[in-house]
């Protein structure tokens, strides 16, 4: 491909995690301009971040600074060197489990971190700013599938709570100072290069190495499982889908735009809950492995079940996720076994 003499530029914060992995290959595959910024941390194994983030900088329009996003003064920076067209905020202090451990972490990453980055759009407004939520912020919601436009007011971890409060800062700067922003809630994503505390990756080493699986809730759950390639196209769709500022306040049914700023929420998701045990299933046919089960109760601030209505995704971009839990499985196990040699 050849390059662009006036290629597009995209901040995204979190370009070593797993997602934003994934995103800047896209990118990058589409001859954008990339500047990144993760600060490793040791949440989880930081040689495969590290091992992401040196794929990337193989490509001569990767860069990426190697700090926290709540620095301050850090984000204002790459905004003013870079002033990106495009800013994707996934970086934060991911896992609901350990948000009961460790909360201020989740206050510094993901309520500081992400004010630093509005302020930064404020001084330096980028075209449009997309930023990740999560499906845990419908919390106590039991009508499904989840609606953007259902209240979502009960949260069930501090993970989700941060999360929800982040939407809400964004409205903010949105209706203040005329900021495009997106808002994506994301559902269970799965995939290659995967966060080792994801069950997929827990499964599937314990299931190769004969060990026993915690299964949460006996099994009882289910869970709109998103392949990271169909939620990444979703993404790059929904970069070009810049909410505007309705006139006179008229949204249109269905549409999770606010009356009074350019800001909308979006759903990506699969639309299929799964069940868990189907999902153990799917693991065991990839691996050719039976998996031993540790049946446990349901865990503190997990909910039974999510469920994505995407219909919103659709209608503003024409795609809907369409990889299959065994399809996308079987994707990981090979990477699984190639990476690790298992």
């Amino acid at each position: 491909m050849q390059d662009d003499p006036n290629p597009r530029t995209a901040l995204v914060t979190g370009a070593a995690g797993f997602i934003g992995y994934h995103l800047c290959q896209r990118l990058l595959d589409e001859g954008w301009c990339v500047a990144g910024i993760d600060n490793l941390s040791d949440y989880y194994d930081v040689r495969l971040k590290e091992r992401r983030q040196a794929m990337l900088a193989e490509h001569p329009r990767f860069s990426i600074v190697n700090d926290d996003i709540q620095a301050p003064g850090r984000m204002r920076a790459m905004f003013e060197r870079h002033r990106p067209e495009v800013v994707i905020h996934l970086a934060a202090q991911a896992g609901v489990r350990y948000s009961i451990e460790n909360p201020r972490s989740y206050l510094d990453s993901n309520i500081t971190g992400t004010f630093e980055i509005l302020e930064a759009a404020r001084a330096f407004p980028p075209r449009h700013m997309l930023l990740a939520s999560t499906s845990s912020a419908y919390g106590a919601n039991t009508v499904m599938p989840y609606a953007e436009t259902a209240k979502a007011d009960h949260q069930m971890s501090f993970y989700a709570a941060t999360k929800k409060a982040t939407e809400s800062m964004a409205h903010s700067y949105a209706h203040l100072f005329d900021l495009p922003v997106t808002m994506f809630r994301f559902f269970t994503v799965y995939g290659p290069w995967g966060r080792p505390d994801m069950a997929l990756f827990k499964f599937t080493r314990a299931i190769l190495e004969g060990a026993p699986i915690d299964v949460y809730n006996h099994g009882d759950m289910k869970r709109d499982f998103t392949y990271v390639d169909d939620l990444v196209a979703a993404i790059r769709l929904l970069i070009d889908a810049v909410p505007q500022r309705p006139a006179e306040g008229r949204v249109p049914a269905g549409d999770s735009l606010s009356p009074v700023a350019p800001w909308r929420v979006v759903n990506i998701g699969n639309s299929e809950p799964v069940q868990l045990t189907d999902f153990i299933a799917a693991i065991e046919a990839a691996t050719g492995r039976r998996a031993t089960r540790n049946l446990m109760p349901m865990q503190p601030g997990d909910v039974p079940a999510t469920w994505a209505d995407a219909a919103l995704l659709h209608r503003l971009t024409g795609y809907a996720p369409r990889t299959r839990v065994p399809e996308g499985v079987a994707a990981f196990v090979a990477w699984y076994r190639s990476y690790y040699g298992a």
